[in-house]
């Protein structure tokens, strides 16, 4: 009983107070706190976060670039157990001329404080009071760091007339898919004292309620219940010094004879030379433009995808958004799911022990008939732009589902789509009031959209530098609307 009331309950009976602040949850403590790092240090730069202590990178290691399946997806990046010259053919390594610089001295908290409460009255014989708190911190404290950089003039000079050996296990395998590229680390940010992150999350709720049921020939029920929950954690992680955080790369261009060129201009991409054609393949999809026409042509190419979630049977649509919503704030949730839905596209049984947790939800991705695999295809969509979404972004989208908000959400991308104005008379009442437009304005500014009030019209506009972060809460939030229908 205590879940059929819970269900009912909406978004705007609460009262919500969010902070402008990055979420962790579970996605991995040196991941985030990385992350966080590059996003402050480097924006839209080149640098990329190391996500595990297991990756040993130093100058000149092979990293792999891999695309990924949806256009506006950010690369992959794994890093391989070897170095160029490993990979080179003849017996004469490259000797790499490196400098080092101080970079900076870097302490950072991020953490999110969520509260809200409800009390609610379903006729004169049901009430539920709800309240909870949940609050997280991540605190990296990684002191004073340096920057190793290889000097590439003389990387060029060493390097000309040099061949990779094409019959080593690592270029052959990485030949055969047409999606991955060499990459070699030129520059990385490195420790020089032990350190630590510190993850402390704490969550609390209370229940009460009073709900009689009664009906001619039925016996009076009555459920009376105060309860409160709790659940604390702190966790520290040490890293010793000389630990990369983050690298930066130059790609190679590859011909199918063993000879390569460093690309040294931003946006030229390396690939494999094809045997057969005699070309270049070129990872380097053309850059996401943030203009309102192609954020627009970009999600009408989705559209089919959005249409299949929505077309879905009603019970179904209500279970996949209930179990969705659950998990929307979990980067470490999010992104098992999103692979086991790959597995699934693939046809690939080998998911892993944290992919097969999700059973509940695959369970019911397994129940949609014929219409499987367009369902596989748009949960992916939906769940991969999820995964894209800065940490802030993730953490606000997670506060927002509920039907009635969502299709508000839907209203304000519609508005971004056509010409950036909306009517404020034609948003319910309480997603206008200056509290939930508040959230809602913080949601779309952590991705790069303005949101204004001006007299009776709200007005939406991309920022500068925006990549594609509008573009990934557009699709986030029409997949989760079409759902929630």
């Amino acid at each position: 009983m205590e879940r059929g009331i819970s269900k009912s309950l909406d978004f705007e009976n609460c009262t919500l107070s969010l902070y402008k602040t990055a979420h962790t949850q579970r996605f991995g403590m040196l991941a985030t706190a990385t992350r966080n790092f590059v996003e402050e240090v480097d924006r839209g730069g080149a640098l990329i976060p190391v996500s595990s202590l297991n990756d040993t990178i130093s100058l000149l290691t092979v990293v792999i670039k891999k695309k990924r399946f949806w256009f506006w997806q950010q690369p992959k990046y794994l890093p391989t157990d070897f170095t160029l010259n490993d990979l080179l053919a003849g017996d004469t390594p490259i000797q790499p001329v490196t400098t080092e610089l101080e970079f900076i001295k870097y302490k950072g908290t991020f953490g999110d404080n969520i509260q809200g409460n409800v009390d609610a009255s379903f006729s004169q014989n049901a009430s539920v009071s709800l309240e909870g708190k949940d609050t997280s911190k991540l605190q990296s404290s990684f002191g004073s760091l340096k920057k190793e950089e290889l000097a590439v003039q003389n990387l060029i000079r060493d390097s000309k007339e040099r061949l990779l050996d094409m019959s080593h296990s690592l270029v052959e395998q990485t030949m055969m898919n047409h999606k991955q590229v060499f990459g070699i680390v030129k520059e990385r940010i490195v420790t020089t004292q032990p350190c630590s992150v510190i993850e402390e999350v704490q969550k609390e709720g209370q229940f009460g309620g009073l709900l009689t049921i009664c009906g001619p020939k039925v016996t009076k029920i009555s459920l009376k219940e105060n309860a409160s929950l709790g659940k604390d954690s702190n966790v520290t992680m040490e890293i010793p010094p000389q630990t990369t955080l983050a690298y930066a790369l130059i790609e190679l261009e590859v011909k199918h004879d063993g000879h390569f060129t460093l690309c040294l201009m931003s946006g030229i991409n390396g690939g494999f030379e094809e045997v057969d054609r005699g070309h270049l393949n070129d990872l380097g999809a053309p850059p996401l433009q943030t203009k309102l026409s192609n954020l627009k042509q970009n999600l009408a190419e989705l559209k089919e995808h959005f249409d299949v979630l929505a077309a879905l049977p009603a019970l179904t649509k209500s279970s996949l958004f209930q179990k969705l919503t659950t998990v929307i704030s979990d980067r470490a949730a999010v992104s098992s799911l999103q692979n086991a839905l790959n597995h699934l596209r693939h046809a690939d049984a080998t998911a892993s022990a944290e992919e097969q947790e999700q059973t509940d939800i695959l369970n019911l991705v397994s129940q949609c008939g014929q219409s499987r695999d367009a369902v596989i295809q748009a949960l992916h969509l939906l769940l991969s732009a999820i995964d894209e979404m800065p940490s802030e972004a993730q953490a606000l989208l997670g506060t927002c589902c509920s039907p009635g908000i969502l299709a508000e959400l839907n209203l304000v991308v519609t508005c971004l789509l056509e010409g950036g104005e909306l009517p404020l008379s034609s948003m319910r009442q309480t997603t206008a009031s200056e509290e939930v437009f508040g959230v809602v304005q913080l949601l779309f500014s952590s991705s790069r959209v303005t949101l204004t009030k001006a007299g009776d019209c709200m007005r939406a506009e991309v920022q500068k530098e925006a990549r594609q972060r509008p573009l990934v809460l557009c699709i986030a939030v029409r997949a989760l609307a079409s759902l929630s229908q």
